[in-house]
This record gives C-alpha cells, structure tokens and sequence, in this order.
C-alpha cells in the first residue's frame, strides 16, 4: 500500500526547543512506523532550515524526490504556545515555501502511483498551492481531508470545495462546530451533524476526535465510537495527525472500524502523554497501553 500526503514542512517553535512537523508531513511520518509505503509532497526554503528538513524527512525514509526547493521564499515556521492542560495554539509565519507547491512530474507521479492522498485545508491558503492541490485530486484515487482549521488561513467557499471533493473527511470537535455554523447545520446530536456533513459533501466515511474523549467514526451509514484513554498530557501537537495515520491505515488495510478507531485513539493518547508530534511506539506497547486502561 502507498499513500501520499501533501501540504506543509515546517519547524514547530516551543518556548524552550524547536521540532520538525506540520500536520501532512506528521502523517506521513506515522504511515511510515506503521510499515505503510509514505510520501510527503511539499517545498522547502534554500536556507538551513529547509536543509535540516530535508536530511531528517531522509533519515526516516521517506522519499526527498518529492520536496521541492523554493529559491525565493524561506522554509515555514510556527510559533507554538502550550496552555496549561498541554493544548497548543498556533502562530502561522506567511507567505513560505509550501505555499508555493508547483504541479510537477514528480508529483503527478506520485499521486497516481498511490492508493490514497491525504491533504489539509492549511496547505490551500495561497493560490500556487491551492490550484497544485485541485490539480492532483482530480487524480488521486482515494481522497482524505484533514480539515485542520488555522484561523485566518481558510474561508467557507474553500472549505465547501474541500469537503466536496473528499472521500474521507476527518475535524476535530471544535472543527465540527465551525462547520456546522459556515454552512448552517442546526442539529443537535453528534450523530445528526455527522449525517448533515454527509449529505452535504457527499462523503460517506467521516470521523470527528474529541480529545481526551476519544472520537466518532461515520463509516458507510453505521457509527462506530471511543470514549478515550486517561493519559497525563505532556502536549498534543501531533497527536490528531498520528489518529489520523493509523486510522486511514488500518481501515484501508481491511481491518475492522470499531478496532481500527480504538487502536488510533490509542495512539493519540500516547503521542499528547509524549513530548514532540512523532514519537515511536511498538504494536507491543500499544496493545500494552489498550490493555492496562
């Protein structure tokens, strides 16, 4: 199986420390611990940072053929504040080198050799990008979104088309509010909003995570639940990227939902009691961690 993501690389700045991340490049990070053949389509700036990201994205062998290299605008950089429950905030530097992410060969290539493509909403805030994106899903044989809402850096009209274009779409509970408000769903159960986004985006598998409580999964007209996992966050960056990950990854590998979604909340349990968006976790320890909660 080989599945593909796109949109931002970027260094993630703490008070104290700075890590590698954006949400495309987490996911991809985590397919590739999960065995799965990943690919992350992206641009860097000619500067150290690019740099530094182009020999971590190698050491963890992934594919380079698919980053480009922006001569002109400088690698991405986000500011992140923590509070004091561990949940992050985020300061978004622009214009950088992924919002300039051309339609080349290489990534043609790439997302017709895959079995799905995983993009984010963040990764369309600039044109360039934005038309590359449209581009390659008229292309891609099975289409995720990541919805990942970063006030100011999405509009409704985009967000509509997004959506519209996906086979999967994945929010988290505060992401499902501000949908249900642009587009005017005024349900009130969970389940009735999920079947709202449905029908108006004619999407027919959706989750939405919900934190420490765990998440719902939409998966052809049956509803498949997790009411979480006690954990003592550390932070959780990465940690909606990794459910999203192993998610994809084991539901398109045949497994069952209700086992798929307990095993990717577990993950993103583990990954916010963790500092940094990518630590590595053996199927040992996972199962270790289902078993004692």
């Amino acid at each position: 199986m080989k599945i593909g993501c796109f949109g931002e690389v970027l260094w993630d700045i703490f008070p104290h420390h700075k890590k590698i991340g954006g949400a495309p490049l987490n996911v991809a990070l985590r397919l590739k611990t999960m065995g799965i053949d990943a690919s992350i389509i992206t641009k860097v700036g000619m500067d150290d940072l690019g740099h530094d990201i182009m020999q971590y994205i190698d050491k963890q062998g992934l594919p380079i053929e698919t980053i480009q290299k922006d001569h002109e605008y400088h690698t991405g950089e986000v500011l992140v504040t923590l509070d004091e429950e561990g949940t992050a905030s985020y300061e978004i530097s622009r214009p950088v080198a992924w919002d300039f992410i051309e339609n080349i060969k290489q990534a043609n290539e790439e997302v017709l050799i895959s079995d799905a493509f995983i993009f984010g909403s963040l990764a369309a805030r600039n044109d360039v990008s934005r038309n590359t994106l449209f581009e390659l899903l008229n292309k891609a044989k099975f289409k995720i979104l990541d919805v990942n809402l970063r006030p100011p850096h999405y509009d409704a009209q985009l967000l509509s088309e997004l959506m519209k274009r996906a086979d999967f779409i994945k929010l988290n509970d505060e992401e499902l509010d501000e949908v249900c408000n642009h587009f005017e769903i005024n349900k009130i159960t969970l389940e009735d909003q999920i079947k709202a986004i449905s029908a108006y985006s004619n999407t027919s598998q959706i989750c939405i995570t919900k934190g420490g409580k765990g998440a719902t999964l939409y998966h052809n007209k049956s509803f498949y639940h997790n009411t979480g996992y006690t954990i003592k966050v550390v932070d959780t960056v990465g940690a909606g990227d990794s459910f999203l990950a192993t998610l994809i990854s084991k539901l398109l590998q045949g497994n069952e939902p209700q086992l798929s979604i307990d095993y990717a909340c577990a993950i993103g349990a583990m990954v916010a009691g963790s500092e940094g968006a990518n630590p590595v976790f053996s199927d040992k320890e996972v199962e270790g961690f289902i078993k004692n909660q």
